[in-house]
Order: structure tokens, then sequence, then C-alpha cells
């Protein structure tokens, strides 16, 4: 019966998913008995006659279409609409997600551009969220990563996030100048 119970409560939650202590306190149930019902579940889908799978992203436990069948899934929509990230926000969230908590004006200096209306987007997205204010004058606000992120990127967690490897012998004079600078003045 809590089989059941599990599956529908996944079902009726949808994207938003249930967190391991959401399973707990629905089916009042302990953890132990919570990760086994999950791993029940979980190998109830593995079955070729099912089309769904139980995924662990953003910190929450979904049910997601099996990738096997996606063939099938692309036929019953004509036009896909895209929503896909610009360029640009991407090259905001990267630079949130390798540096959170981070400031608008730390974004800004990385960027060399205005980042707020890009902000107002992420945010709206809820893809970032406010993460307190900094100890710098005027105590601007600080953004980090959401688990939203997490999902639409298919990470489970911020340190799946591909290690950035920064060798400074392949950089030019004046790139090596500029990190230098840049380095002495944060040092001080």
């Amino acid at each position: 019966m809590k089989l059941g119970v599990l599956e529908g409560l996944l079902f009726v939650t949808g994207e938003d998913g249930l967190t391991l202590e959401d399973i707990e306190k629905l089916l009042e149930i302990t953890k132990e008995e919570a990760e086994n019902l999950i791993e029940e579940y979980k190998s109830s889908l593995n079955d070729e006659k099912r089309g769904l799978k139980l995924v662990y992203l953003g910190n929450k436990y979904k049910l997601t279409t099996k990738e096997e069948h996606k063939n099938y899934y692309e036929l019953l929509v004509d036009k896909v609409v895209s929503s896909t990230l610009s360029q640009s926000a991407l090259e905001t969230l990267a630079i949130i997600a390798y540096n959170e908590p981070i400031t608008v004006g730390q974004i800004d200096e990385i960027r060399g551009v205005s980042s707020r209306d890009m902000i107002r987007k992420l945010l709206f997205r809820g893809l970032i969220d406010l993460a307190g204010k900094s100890d710098l004058p005027g105590k601007p606000m600080l953004y980090k990563t959401t688990d939203k992120f997490l999902d639409y990127f298919n990470l489970s967690s911020i340190e799946e996030l591909p290690k950035m490897e920064f060798n400074i012998e392949e950089l030019t004079k004046e790139e090596k100048d500029l990190f230098m600078s840049k380095y002495k003045e944060e040092g001080d």
C-alpha cells in the first residue's frame, strides 16, 4: 500500500519532487523505512514494461520518463518550445555557481558588463536565490544557485559541477599581469 501511496505522491508533486524527509513525514515512517521504500519503488520501475524512472535531482526524488523512450515522446510534440538559456544567462549562472555566495557587483566585475537585468531574470526563473547580505560596504545582497538550478542541469549537488582547471603558464603576458594585479589587490 505504501508503495502505491509513494508513487501517487511523486506523481502529484511532479517537477517539485519530494525530499527524503517529506516521504518520512507524509507516510509517517522512519528514515530507514523511507530509504527501503524508495529502493523498492526504484527497482519496480526497472522493469522494461515501465515507462518511468525515479531520479534524485536537486535534493529531491522525482519521477521522469526513461531516456530510451525519448524518440516516442518527441513524436508526440510537433514543435518543442525552447526553454534554453541565453549565453549571458549561462555565463552569469556559471559565475554564481562557481563563486557562490556572490554579489551583483562581483558578478559584474567578472563579466565586465552589468548583470542586474540577468539576475532579475534568473531570480524569476527560480535558478538563483538570495543568500543573505554581504559584509561589504552597503551590505549588498548575496546570490546562490537553487535546487531548480541543480534540476535544470541534471545535478545532484553543486559538487558535481566540472572542476575548473587553471594553468597560469598557458596565459598570455597581458592575462598574467591582469591576473596577478587582481590577485594582489584581493590579497592585500
